[in-house]
């Protein structure tokens, strides 16, 4: 029986973000689902995608991107059937770990310094990226046209999401593998570099001149390194 595959997007993204990825794994004869990630809170993110998890029978192999990969790490803990954890640009907390506390643990990082708020009635923000900046900031190894519609459709991050620490991860028991772009400017090469040693990783690919926008701009190379870690499982 092949795995599962189930992709978990990140801040300022969609699941049509996975869509050149999605239609490899297809052929390859993974059923192939993209989840909704609330971009809400951690604990809740989590939660609602450990609850689709819970559905599906036989392996799974859990798939994040940027913050998607928090969400994985805590959606993960206590499933049995998730066989392995591929993280695409994404982020690989430890226990109390936050975005900042890695987005910033290292020099590089420029989207921050791109992004607008946009209060809620909670007390709480959504946080956008500016749509004149997606492209350089985001997705430069994206065509522009097809960064500007990504800008269009990307989907807020609320600050409660920004902030949370992790709760303790599932990449200390579950198997993980890494794939890095070299020019990220949300997340620093050296903190991708840093979590996957940290997490002895299977195997850690970086992808040269790519963006934090992997999923759309590299999906062979994030495909490929799915389906070695798929074969794995």
């Amino acid at each position: 029986m092949k795995p599962t595959v189930v992709l978990v997007h990140g801040a300022f993204a969609e699941s049509a973000s996975w869509n050149g990825v999605i239609s490899r794994l297809q052929a390859a004869g993974h059923r192939t689902i993209a989840a909704g990630n609330p971009l809400r809170s951690l604990t809740g993110d989590a939660a609602a995608v450990s609850s689709l998890l819970a559905t599906i029978e036989g392996p799974i192999v859990l798939v994040g991107h940027s913050y998607g990969g928090a969400v994985a790490s805590n959606a993960a803990v206590g499933n049995d059937n998730v066989k392995a954890l591929v993280y695409v640009a994404a982020l690989a907390p430890d226990k109390g770990e936050n975005v900042p506390d890695l987005t910033g643990k290292f020099p590089g990082a420029t989207l921050g310094d791109h992004l607008y708020e946009v209060p809620l009635g909670d007390g709480t923000a959504d946080v956008y990226v500016r749509p004149e900046s997606y492209h350089e900031h985001f997705a430069a190894d994206l065509p522009f046209d097809q960064a500007a519609l990504a800008a269009a459709t990307q989907r807020p991050f609320n600050t409660n999401a920004l902030t949370e620490g992790s709760a303790e991860p599932a990449w200390k028991t579950v198997p993980s593998w890494f794939i890095s772009p070299e020019r990220d400017l949300a997340i620093p090469l050296e903190t991708f570099r840093f979590m996957a040693e940290r997490a002895n990783a299977r195997e850690s690919v970086e992808v040269p001149g790519a963006s934090h926008a992997l999923p759309t701009s590299q999906p062979r190379a994030v495909a490929d390194l799915i389906l070695r870690a798929a074969a794995a499982v």
